[in-house]
């Protein structure tokens, strides 16, 4: 039963995680979304944002959110760049790193969330 109710929101982290990729990518012009301001200044922040709210809406395993949301990130980059190369590793490395302040958010949002449930009863 728990494995059919985490498909939405890995679906939801998914989607978005891909989405603020290459929405960032188009937009700045640059083949990769973290060379831009507008990743660290926009999407990186929604992309924390998105992993809360998914923590506190769905607060079991909330480490996945972020993990599916970043990894969806990298396979945006992959799919769009040509000139990857041998550097993948590394661009997993760091999607690695920069998906750790989400997961911490994540949990943090999920404790949030059974503490207003277990107040409201």
């Amino acid at each position: 039963m728990e494995n059919r109710s985490a498909v939405v929101p890995m679906l939801i982290a998914a989607v978005v995680g891909a989405a603020l990729w290459v929405a960032v990518s188009m937009m700045s012009g640059r083949g990769e979304a973290w060379d831009s301001s507008a990743y660290w200044a926009l999407a990186y922040p929604l992309a924390i944002l998105v992993s809360a709210l998914l923590g506190y809406f769905y607060p079991e395993r909330t480490w996945r959110w972020p993990l599916v949301l970043f990894a969806a990130q990298f396979v945006a980059m992959v799919v769009r760049s040509s000139e990857l190369g041998g550097l993948w590793p590394l661009g997993l490395v760091m999607f690695g790193i920069l998906s750790l302040p989400a997961v911490l958010a994540a949990r943090l949002a999920a404790r949030l969330g059974r503490r207003s449930a277990d107040e409201l009863h």
